[in-house]
């Protein structure tokens, strides 16, 4: 059963950072399409960031050239450095993994930018 962590939310101040962790187990991460979505209040679920076994990123326009993301695949954990923060990224970031077609999902942590 494929089971995903994340770590790192929290609170920051408008331009500030936070880099998210996010852990998989039982499964063999290093084949998967891996990444990150957020969902605001009120808000529908949004994709962030994605990247696949081999690497290969993929971005929102509104996060591009604040946001990466990156995977140490010996580690099966996927990374999501925030940088610049902006009010509205304020969300709760999901982690997934594509595995086959079946998309697994972590249970959310929380960003929050407030001044």
């Amino acid at each position: 059963q494929v089971q995903l962590v994340e770590s790192g939310g929290g609170l920051v101040q408008p331009g500030g950072s936070l880099r998210l962790s996010c852990a998989g187990s039982g499964g063999i991460f290093s084949l998967y399409t891996m990444g990150w979505y957020r969902q605001a209040p009120g808000k529908e679920r949004e994709s962030v960031a994605t990247i696949s076994g081999r690497g290969t990123t993929f971005y929102a326009d509104s996060v591009k050239g604040r946001f990466t993301t990156s995977r140490d695949n010996a580690k099966n954990t996927v990374y999501l450095q925030m940088n610049s923060l902006k009010l509205e990224d304020t969300a709760v970031y999901f982690c997934f993994c594509n595995v086959r077609g079946t998309v697994y999902w972590g249970q959310g942590t929380q960003v929050t930018v407030s001044s």
